[in-house]
């Protein structure tokens, strides 16, 4: 996008990929609206979801459909419904539901096993309107961690720039530059529970303490404002317990 300055037109700061990316996006969100509601209103069948959202995954974001893309894809006897290619290589699972079922834990958990098999960290669960966006952290030994990270819906009120703004990441070309896990990561700096562990530790209790104390002259112990915070400031479920 380029805008027209006093000296002439104003080159974007994005690079032409971007630009290319989300203009691609843009057009694909007007275009399959139409056909989205259609299906939804005479509630198509999965395979009827699963032809547009092909589609919209190569109209709108950039996949080659015999490259980028496997339907059907094998996972130690069972399929996943799409495995998604950069460079040959796997980078994430598609489970698909028909498009006017919501979706639900169950269908999380089912492509989460696939995921977890296969070493993955992404995986998308669509029912060709509303795409859920999971990152899925596996370390032997531990629990599986999955977290939503994005909740875009095609037919969605919000404007089109916040659904281009969030589908971008989706996108052939950011996902081959690995954008999304730069986003997760964000997510995960300025997360509730890492933000309360910032809070609660010595560097913000030791400043918050002579804070105190050059406001009132009173010079509590960092243990004191560690337990106000965890009683009275923060939530319970982000509570950290004293070593």
């Amino acid at each position: 996008m380029t805008d027209q300055g006093v000296d002439g037109p104003k080159v974007s700061a994005r690079p032409k990929w971007e630009e290319d990316a989300r203009a691609s996006i843009r057009t694909g969100i007007r275009r399959y609206a139409k056909p989205l509601r259609e299906i939804v209103d005479r509630d198509a069948n999965e395979g009827d979801t699963r032809l547009i959202i092909t589609d919209f995954l190569c109209d709108a974001l950039g996949y080659d459909k015999f490259d980028d893309l496997t339907t059907e894809f094998a996972v130690r006897g069972e399929f996943a419904d799409y495995g998604i290619r950069i460079d040959k290589q796997l980078v994430a699972f598609i489970e698909v539901k028909r498009a006017t079922q919501q979706l639900n834990v169950r269908h999380l958990r089912q492509v989460e096993t696939y995921a977890v098999k296969e070493g993955l960290q992404w995986i998308l669960l669509t029912n060709g309107h509303v795409w859920q966006v999971y990152h899925v952290y596996a370390k032997t030994g531990q629990q599986v961690s999955t977290n939503l990270v994005l909740e875009l819906d095609l037919l969605g009120d919000e404007p089109t720039s916040r659904k281009i703004d969030g589908f971008f990441y989706l996108h052939r070309s950011a996902m081959k530059r690995e954008l999304i896990d730069d986003l997760w990561k964000r997510k995960v700096a300025t997360a509730p529970r890492s933000l309360a562990e910032i809070l609660l530790g010595d560097p913000v209790l030791d400043t918050i303490r002579k804070e105190i104390r050059r406001a009132s002259k009173y010079n509590p112990e960092p243990s004191e404002i560690a337990k106000i915070l965890r009683n009275e400031v923060l939530r319970p479920e982000l509570a950290i317990d004293d070593d």
